[in-house]
């Protein structure tokens, strides 16, 4: 999401994004959806009780906006090739995470969900969140780990948590909470159905409209047991979809 790429989205290309987006949407919170595993957005711990200058990085539709307090200054941050035509973006500024249009030691809070999967130089990104915070200013950081890839062509990697770790105490930043996002048997029951729904739709010709009825009859199967599964099941750690940290500026 974050790194220039010189190839652009063309129009048709566009026009299928967003057909698809819209149609995902209306069957997102059914089990028939390949992505039902994921459950609603969820709100980081903590945020709704932040003050003073918030940036938000890859803001999207600004969604994380509406759960802040009124205490809290929000500026939304989003790049333009991926937020303009992907995520329907409406920042206050556009701008690179590994060149961010802010001084040194601006914020008290940095939100950055599910963003640096997307950034050439994590990194980098990594120490631009640290230099804008002020000292003992607090950031939510997120990413994907067991997941397909997505709004390509601007994916370039996962981290397990200690990859996190490292490249967090390596821009000064103080891991406080690390947490997974979901449950092992969930994160590998999401995987496999939208594994059925990817190898759908992708499809050539009369295949793709012919195995249809059978992946989202499928779908619904795999969703439905593994969410029965996950209710008695023990966890494993060493599998999730993602993790989110919570750290300090040192």
């Amino acid at each position: 999401m974050w790194c220039w790429h010189k190839r652009s989205l063309n129009q048709s290309t566009r026009l299928q994004i967003m057909s698809l987006q819209l149609i995902a949407k209306r069957f997102r919170h059914l089990p028939l959806h390949p992505q039902w595993l994921l459950g609603r957005k969820a709100v980081p711990d903590g945020l709704e009780n932040i003050t003073g200058l918030v940036l938000d990085i890859g803001a999207a539709d600004r969604w994380i906006q509406s759960h802040l307090s009124n205490k809290a200054q929000y500026i939304a941050l989003d790049y333009p090739p991926t937020g303009m035509h992907l995520y329907d973006a409406s920042p206050d500024v556009f701008g690179n995470i590994t060149k961010l249009p802010f001084r040194d030691n601006q914020f008290n809070v940095v939100i950055c969900l599910e963003v640096l999967e997307h950034v050439n130089d994590p990194w980098r990104g990594f120490a631009e969140i640290s230099r804008v915070l002020k000292k003992e200013g607090e950031a939510w950081i997120s990413m994907p780990f067991l997941y397909p890839m997505h709004d390509k062509p601007f994916d370039f990697q996962r981290f397990t948590q200690y990859g996190l770790i490292n490249a967090a105490e390596k821009a000064n930043l103080r891991i406080t909470q690390l947490k997974k996002s979901k449950r092992a048997v969930v994160s590998a029951g999401l995987l496999l159905s939208l594994a059925i729904g990817g190898g759908a739709v992708s499809a050539k010709g009369w295949r793709k409209y012919a195995l249809m009825p059978f992946a989202i009859l499928l779908i619904t199967v795999v969703n439905c047991f593994t969410w029965l599964l996950a209710k008695t099941w023990p966890d494993w750690n060493d599998i999730s979809t993602g993790f989110l940290m919570r750290v300090k500026k040192i």
